[in-house]
C-alpha cells in the first residue's frame, strides 16, 4: 500500500554535548513537548531517540485530542493540552494538523448511552461543553448513514490532529530553541552517584545531567526495572488504516458502533476498526499480573489474548540486567513494529459503505500496527521516582497520549526542574503502583 502521507522527517544532531541540565529519553510527543517547554523556559536539553522522531506509537495512533470520556483525573491534564494544541502552531510557526472540528459519537445500545450520560454528570463541573443527542440530532450529524441510532453526544470543543505532523513540528521547534535532537542513539542506561541521577549512558558516548525525563513508551517500565524500579506496564496491540481520499462525511472524528472515522487533511480517513485488541503472554505480562488482572477480568470480551514474537524481543520480553557499554535491545530494535491484522480492512470498508453508500469504491491506502503502552488503571505515570531523585517518568498512556501529549510533556518539564507543576501531579504518581515486587 502507498503511503498517503509519510511522516514528516527532523534534523538531527550528530555531535553529542558533554552535558546538559535535562536529558529527554524518547521522542515521542511527550517527549518532545517535554523538551520544547524545558527550553522555552532557558534549560539545556539534550532529546535522544533510538530511532526516529515519533517512529512509534506517537505516529500511529487515531490522532484525537479529546476531553470527553477520560479518566477523570486526566480532565485537568487535558484541559491545559488543549490550550497548547490551539496555541502552539501559532507559537512555533507551523501546522500541527490539528483541527478542533468536534468529536460525535452515536450508538443503537442504550447501556452505552447511559454510560456516556453518566460520564458527563461527573464531569459537569469541568465545564466542557459534551452535551447528550437524541436519535434525530444523531440522525443530523451524520448526513447519509443508512442506520438508526438512538441518540449519542457530541463534544464540540474536541479535535484532531495528524499524528505524522505533530511531534515532528514540535521538535523543530524544540531545536529551534536550542535542544540537541540525537536521533538513532540509544539511551542504554542510568548513571548514578550517591543513590541519585549523574549521567546518561547512551550508544555513542555519556551526557553528564542531573535530570532525566524518561519518555519511553512501550519500552520504559523495562529500563526502569533495570535500575531496580517497578512500574507495571502491558503492551497491547492495535491496528489501524489510511483511506484514499473520500466524501466528507464528518468534519471531526466520528464514532459509531463499528468503526471510527478521523478525517485526514489530505480528504482521506484514519479508520479503526470496532476489533478486540491484541494482548500477548510475555514475561512483562506474567510478572504483572496481579496488577492487570482487574482491568483484563473488566474488559475480557475487548482483548484476545495470544502468544507471539513478543514473548522473545521487544520491550515486554526478558532482557535482564544488560551492560551499558555494549549493544544492546534498544539498538537492535530501533523501531518497535506490529504486524498489522489484514484481516480487519476489507470487513471494515463494508460496513462503512453499508453506511454511507455514496463512499462506493473508497479503499485502503496504508496499514499499520502499533503497541499501546498501558497501566493497569488506564492512567499515565507522569512522576518524579523517589528512589532515584533526578528521575521523572512520562509513560504508560494507555492509547490516549497522543491528544494530551503537549500538556503531558509540560508537566513532566515541571517535575524534572521544580517549576510549580501545571497541574497537581498526584493522580499520575509511579507510587500508586507500590506493592512487593
Amino acid at each position: 500500500m502507498v503511503a498517503t502521507r509519510a511522516l514528516d522527517p527532523v534534523d538531527g544532531d550528530d555531535r553529542l554535548p558533554e552535558a546538559a541540565d535535562v536529558v529527554v529519553i524518547g521522542a515521542g510527543i511527550i517527549g518532545v513537548a517535554a523538551a520544547y517547554h524545558l527550553a522555552k523556559a532557558g534549560h539545556s536539553v539534550a532529546l535522544l531517540e533510538k530511532g526516529v522522531v515519533a517512529g512509534e506509537q506517537s505516529s500511529r495512533n487515531w490522532g484525537w485530542c479529546r476531553t470527553f470520556n477520560r479518566d477523570e483525573r486526566e480532565i485537568p491534564l487535558m484541559q491545559h493540552s488543549q490550550g497548547l494544541w490551539d496555541s502552539l502552531p501559532a507559537e512555533i510557526g507551523a501546522d500541527m494538523g490539528f483541527r478542533r472540528d468536534g468529536l460525535v459519537y452515536v450508538t443503537k445500545d442504550p447501556k452505552e448511552l447511559a454510560e456516556w450520560r453518566a460520564w458527563l454528570d461527573m464531569a459537569q463541573p469541568y465545564q466542557m461543553g459534551a452535551r447528550m443527542i437524541d436519535a434525530a440530532e444523531a440522525k443530523r450529524l451524520t448526513p447519509g448513514n443508512e442506520q438508526e441510532w438512538i441518540g449519542g453526544i457530541v463534544s464540540p470543543r474536541d479535535g484532531r490532529a495528524e499524528p505524522a505532523m505533530a511531534a515532528p513540528a514540535l521538535a523543530k521547534a524544540a531545536r529551534a530553541l536550542g535542544v540537541t535532537l540525537h536521533q538513532n542513539c540509544a539511551a542504554r542506561g542510568l548513571d548514578t552517584t550517591g543513590g541519585r541521577i549523574a549521567g546518561v549512558f547512551t550508544e555513542k558516548g555519556r551526557i553528564r545531567t542531573q535530570a532525566v525525563v524518561l519518555s519511553g513508551g512501550a519500552w520504559a517500565s523495562m529500563f526502569l526495572r533495570r535500575h531496580g524500579i517497578r512500574m507495571p506496564q502491558s503492551s497491547v496491540h492495535s491496528t489501524i488504516f489510511a483511506t484514499t481520499p473520500a466524501r466528507q462525511v464528518s468534519p471531526g472524528p466520528l464514532r459509531t458502533p463499528d468503526f471510527i472515522l478521523t478525517p485526514l487533511l489530505d480528504g482521506g480517513y484514519l479508520v479503526a476498526a470496532q476489533a478486540r485488541g491484541r494482548l500477548e503472554l510475555t514475561p512483562a505480562g506474567i510478572r504483572y499480573a496481579r496488577d492487570f488482572l482487574p482491568a483484563l477480568r473488566k474488559n475480557w470480551k475487548l482483548v484476545e489474548l495470544r502468544f507471539g514474537r513478543s514473548f522473545f524481543e521487544g520491550p515486554d520480553a526478558l532482557h535482564g540486567a544488560w551492560s551499558f557499554d555494549r549493544p544492546t535491545v534498544f539498538e537492535r530494535m530501533r523501531v518497535l513494529e506490529a504486524k498489522p491484522k489484514a484481516g480487519i480492512v476489507e470487513p471494515a470498508l463494508r460496513q462503512i459503505v453499508a453506511a454511507y453508500p455514496d463512499m462506493a469504491g473508497i479503499q485502503a491506502a496504508r496499514l499499520w500496527a502499533g503497541w499501546i503502552d498501558s497501566t493497569p488503571d488506564a492512567v499515565p505515570v507522569i512522576s518524579r521516582v523517589e528512589a532515584l531523585p533526578g528521575l521523572v517518568v512520562a509513560a504508560g498512556f494507555s492509547g490516549h497520549g497522543f491528544g494530551i501529549g503537549p500538556g503531558a510533556g509540560r508537566l513532566a518539564a515541571d517535575l524534572a526542574t521544580g517549576a510549580p507543576p501545571v497541574v497537581d501531579p498526584a493522580p499520575f504518581a509511579l507510587s500508586r503502583f507500590d506493592r512487593a515486587a
